[in-house]
């Protein structure tokens, strides 16, 4: 089985959230299962200078769009026992950032054309191309409609487009149709591309592959409603009988309390008191009043609706006023980001407010702090749980995407469970919980139990890879 995993990001070449992480860790994992699996992505300005200086230039090629050809530079890179490809043109990536730009409808389109002209400047020849997010979405259609006869490299090449956030779709203005994209109007009208009178990429790549994931069973169904599809809810529908949820992963040799460099102490499930030492670092570092006896809730996220701040807002005072210390990292909402300056002036020594993108204070929070809070409206799978988990402490989720088949609320009387989770989208259901797990704190042989069965959960990649090649190998026929 042969696999090129096509991304607009991978970690560590470029990252600007969950499909970084998923794209850096997923191929190595199928690797270990020995799956033929190459990582395809743009080579950004932003790729870190020391990774340039491994690349390999490959080679060098023209790419037809509309009715020009644009040049692209192919290199070549090993990371682990993985091999990535990075596709060069220095008009559409040479910029600071990744997305935002006028023309991103452009630079993907070349992107997704490049992928499939790099097929035949390589000795790589996939059965599936593993296609992600809207700057993927052009792939397949692409792949039906110019390349499908253009040689025995194409021509039983299958498409699994992967969704890991419907929210953002690639929406564009009608105009791109002819001069971008190649297509002639008439083929627009009514076709793969035209969605609510504009050029939607997700959309095209959901209707054009041959089978779409997303990142958890539940997404997979809740993306099927109006109130999480955002108006591809219908299609998705329609389609569903080749769409299915794959839960993400995290690197667990990354996130190992064990090695940890960032950890104040190293620490394992048998050997938990690092884990205490852990929470007194925390706590000097973030000028905490340092005491055992209290839990440390913590929030490591983008403060924002989305992310279920406005929850918090609702009885912010309510939960400072329990015995308890928190813990925020993260930015967002002007007003959020307001709300929690105040809450820090107002409880010294009681509330740690740190607005800013921190990769090693997070790593001290997940294996410092008590409780995790992930309030969130909607999460197509979420990683903060399981990292957190891998560390012991203990996500209080709301019941959504990812997070409702990854934590299982503690059942005390049966000793089993990994968490705590409510259902509805309530400020007060969620202090209720928040209540449960302060009081289950305060019950150490209780505590251990949650905390065992937390650390023991599978946050592998080894399930998801399990399922990924099951995948492919029903698409394709092969043993």
């Amino acid at each position: 089985m042969k696999v090129l995993y096509a991304a607009a990001e991978a970690v560590p070449f470029a990252k600007s959230g969950g499909l970084g992480d998923v794209a850096g860790a997923l191929p190595a994992a199928l690797r270990k299962r020995l799956v033929g699996c190459r990582v395809v992505l743009p080579f950004y300005q932003d790729t870190p200078k020391a990774l340039k200086e491994q690349m390999t230039l490959l080679g060098e090629m023209w790419v037809p769009l509309s009715w020009r050809s644009q040049y692209c530079g192919i290199y070549e890179a090993k990371v682990g026992n993985v091999i990535y490809y990075l596709l060069d043109n220095k008009y559409y990536f040479g910029r600071k950032g990744y997305y935002g730009y006028f023309d991103d409808g452009e630079r993907f389109a070349f992107f997704s054309k490049a992928v499939l002209e790099l097929l035949q400047h390589i000795d790589f020849k996939p059965d599936v191309i593993n296609c992600n997010d809207w700057q993927t979405g052009l792939i397949p259609f692409y792949l039906n409609k110019f390349y499908r006869n253009a040689g025995d490299v194409y021509a039983n090449l299958k498409v699994v487009y992967t969704i890991h956030n419907i929210q953002y779709q690639g929406v564009f203005a009608p105009s791109i149709v002819e001069n971008v994209l190649g297509v002639e109007w008439n083929e627009y009208a009514g076709g793969y591309l035209q969605f609510d009178n504009c050029v939607n990429y997700m959309k095209t790549g959901i209707e054009a592959a041959d089978w779409i994931t997303t990142v958890s069973p539940t997404y997979a169904q809740e993306i099927q409603t109006p109130e999480y599809g955002h108006k591809l809810d219908s299609m998705l529908k329609q389609e569903s009988q080749k769409l299915s949820g794959i839960l993400n992963g995290i690197d667990t040799e990354k996130f190992n309390p064990e090695t940890d460099p960032a950890l104040f102490c190293n620490y394992s499930l048998e050997h938990l008191e690092g884990k205490k030492a852990c929470k007194k670092g925390l706590q000097e570092m973030l000028g905490l009043t340092v005491r055992d006896d209290v839990p440390i809730v913590a929030v490591v996220s983008r403060l924002a609706d989305h992310k279920g701040l406005d929850l918090i807002a609702h009885v912010f005072d309510e939960m400072l006023g329990d015995d308890m210390q928190f813990v925020v990292l993260g930015v967002g909402e002007w007003r959020y980001e307001e709300m929690m300056k105040k809450a820090a002036i107002a409880y010294p020594g009681k509330v740690s407010v740190n607005l800013r993108f921190d990769a090693d204070l997070a790593q001290k929070i997940y294996s410092g702090a008590d409780i995790l809070l992930m309030p969130s409206q909607s999460e197509p799978c979420g990683l903060s749980q399981l990292i957190a988990m891998r560390y012991g402490t203990i996500p209080v989720v709301r019941e959504t995407g990812g997070l409702k088949d990854t934590v299982q609320p503690y059942v005390s009387w049966e000793g089993r469970g990994n968490g705590f989770s409510f259902a509805a989208y309530n400020a007060h259901d969620m202090l209720y919980v928040i209540r449960q797990a302060e009081e289950t704190f305060h019950n150490p042989e209780n505590w251990k139990q949650v905390m065992t069965n937390a650390m023991k959960t599978d946050v592998s990649w080894n399930g998801p890879a399990k399922d990924y090649l099951a995948l492919y190998r029903k698409i394709t026929g092969k043993k």
